[in-house]
């Protein structure tokens, strides 16, 4: 350090001319969401079931168990059929998946609205748990632009140890190998915040104004986890269930026409239930012949609402009695999702801007 810099220098922030540049001041906010491949193909697919897969939030099997499952049975048949499944759903214009150009869009709107609220202060960025852009990649990339204070938003109403917890954790692993560590936040789970559950029920309202039928029954759709998950003490279920009860009663309808299920389980243990697709074809054998489905648990569109369930579960639902079936989409970066994104990142940048 060059010692002819004066006391008083110090004080008014002159740096010694050998003193490494340093950038800093700005507030950074980084969405995270879950990922998606960067392809469609065999090997594409394979690395990204491979990294999601592996991850120990996600399975909580025993390594010497799942390893063999995983690299001689899964990593072998599954990236063929899901590559074929993500090609139904591809945004072939910018060769990525739908949740990849959903959430840049919101980080670019976010960003446009941040500017009337603090300037140029605040940088916002994003990133994917699993493929890219890397989480660790983005928190550089923010500090790059002077940002020592950084908000983590994890894109997940509902809490749960496979989603927020594993996004965080990958940031926290970035954070381990920093020199100088930013100062960080973490956006809470929002599962019964007013704003969130207005939104939804706004947004669904509109959806379900430009159906040509009225549903006899909504189904409202969570995502799965093995119910040994709750039964450690996770609180998904529960908060899944507090959103289920709070839309039911904004939309003031009895449990029978407004129901909650949860999807997308694979293997053989038991996840929670009821399950989405048992439940479908259950209506659909029961009688019912025009139905909607949403999924307030998902932030953006991907696989598991515009595949699985405007394709699967769609095709149950016609293959066993049913006449209409109506998916209704997800907030996305739709004004009504914007509100949601904006609130929760005014409210928790409180007190840094």
């Amino acid at each position: 350090m060059n010692e002819s810099v004066s006391l008083t220098d110090l004080r008014q922030g002159v740096r010694p001319v050998d003193h490494p540049p340093v950038r800093t001041g700005r507030i950074g906010v980084l969405l995270l969401n879950l990922g998606t491949p960067e392809g469609t193909s065999y090997w594409p697919m394979r690395a990204y079931l491979k990294e999601f897969l592996s991850d120990r939030r996600v399975i909580e099997t025993p390594r010497l168990l799942w390893w063999p499952i995983l690299n001689l049975i899964i990593l072998t048949k599954r990236p063929g059929p899901k590559g074929r499944d993500y090609a139904s759903i591809w945004n072939n214009e910018r060769n990525e998946g739908p949740l990849k150009t959903i959430t840049r869009n919101q980080a670019e709107k976010l960003t446009a609205h941040l500017k009337t609220v603090a300037g140029d202060r605040i940088m916002v960025d994003w990133a994917m748990r699993y493929g890219k852009p890397e989480v660790r990649e983005r928190i550089q990339a923010l500090l790059d632009q002077g940002c020592d204070r950084i908000l983590l938003v994890p894109l997940y109403p509902q809490y749960a140890a496979a989603t927020s917890a594993t996004a965080c954790d990958q940031a926290f692993r970035a954070l381990m190998d920093m020199r100088w560590q930013p100062t960080v936040r973490v956006s809470p789970p929002y599962h019964d915040d007013p704003v969130y559950i207005e939104s939804v029920v706004a947004s669904m309202k509109k959806e379900l104004a430009r159906l040509t039928f009225e549903p006899e029954v909504i189904l409202i759709s969570f995502h799965g986890v093995p119910k040994e998950y709750l039964l450690k003490g996770d609180p998904y279920h529960c908060q899944c269930v507090k959103t289920w009860r709070l839309m039911r009663e904004a939309f003031g309808w009895s449990p029978d026409k407004f129901r909650m299920s949860f999807q997308s389980r694979f293997g053989t243990a038991e996840w929670l239930q009821p399950y989405t697709d048992k439940t479908v074809e259950a209506l659909a054998k029961s009688g019912v012949k025009r139905m909607a489905i949403v999924a307030p648990g998902f932030s953006a569109d991907c696989l598991e609402t515009l595949e699985e369930l405007n394709g699967e579960n769609r095709e149950i639902f016609m293959h066993n009695g049913g006449e209409e079936f109506a998916y209704l989409p997800c907030l996305n970066d739709s004004d009504d999702g914007m509100r949601v994104i904006n609130h929760i990142v005014e409210r928790e940048l409180q007190g840094w801007i």
